[in-house]
């Protein structure tokens, strides 16, 4: 087990290949630990890219020592989890396509409570979110739920900043490493909650945010939890996309009710006329998850 994690944390760590590349790696061998015994011809057969590419991971990948990056990580109090691990999310390794790393700092026994709820929305969130997160939050918090969302400005940021003021618990799914917070006025919040919430990311913690993580890291949102409240969208908001991985992954999407002549409600109020749950109370989410039974995900 322990030589299988290896692996995986080393190709997480090899920047020619990603998420899909280490997947067809993933079914061409036995066991994780057979990618040693791949030649550069096996690996131009396996992978969908160049040449070029395939020697520079090639090389990397037999270079790279994992043990003193671990080391390294260990010391500035960042764990790490694979796909192999029991204790990784039951939920999130049922989705399409699971991380095959996560890095973390934080309690990571709040990826073990049984009630988590994402909450997102726009990065331009104003007072109405703001004040329904006043009003739904206090209820959540009581009833155990842990908060999931994505440190981003605006509703992101509101859910956690509310849940903590109320003593509760969240988790921040970042779109880059753990030592690259972005944005950076949430840095501060971020370095708060490394140690008394948790942060976690699929990304090695030196890497970078890249806009196309963006999208990605909403899979994850979705795909830990049972439910997804959008608070406010626009039609073109990422939010969406954190509810589109959720229908499509079989859970639920909440969404509350915004002005017909506002921007910022035009994608949560779409996403009620195509089905979504319309949220007017906290007991409308508490009483969804009492009803359904999230344990055969």
């Amino acid at each position: 087990m322990n030589i299988d994690r290896n692996i995986l944390f080393t190709l997480q760590h090899c920047e020619s290949i990603g998420w899909k590349s280490i997947s067809l790696l993933m079914k061409a061998v036995p066991s994780p630990n057979e990618i040693n015994m791949l030649t550069p011809a096996d690996l131009r057969n396996i992978l969908p890219i160049s040449a070029s590419k395939v020697n520079a991971f090639y090389k990397q990948f037999h270079s790279f020592d994992p043990l003193p990056k671990m080391k390294e990580y260990e010391d500035r109090n960042i764990s790490f989890m694979t796909v192999f691990d029991h204790k990784y999310p039951p939920l999130l390794k049922n989705i399409y396509d699971p991380p095959w790393v996560l890095f973390f700092s934080g309690k990571a026994g709040l990826l073990e409570r049984e009630k988590k709820i994402a909450i997102v929305g726009s990065r331009k969130a104003d007072e109405y979110s703001s004040a329904s997160l006043n009003f739904l939050l206090p209820q959540l918090v009581k009833e155990n739920f842990v908060i999931v969302s994505g440190l981003a400005a605006g509703a992101d940021e509101m859910a956690h900043r509310k849940t903590i003021e109320l003593k509760g618990e969240t988790i921040a799914v970042i779109g880059g490493g753990l030592n690259h917070i972005y944005p950076a006025a949430n840095r501060r919040l971020a370095e708060w909650m490394k140690t008394n919430q948790l942060i976690l990311s699929e990304y090695p913690p030196d890497t970078r945010p890249q806009r196309w993580h963006f999208p990605l890291r909403n899979r994850i949102i979705s795909g830990m939890t049972q439910a997804v409240l959008v608070t406010q969208a626009s039609r073109k908001s990422g939010s969406l996309i954190t509810a589109e991985y959720s229908l499509n992954e079989g859970r639920d999407v909440f969404a509350l009710p915004g002005r017909m002549d506002s921007s910022l409600s035009e994608g949560s109020n779409l996403l009620i006329q195509q089905g979504a749950k319309l949220i007017t109370s906290s007991e409308d989410i508490v009483s969804e998850f009492a009803y359904n039974s999230y344990k055969n995900i």
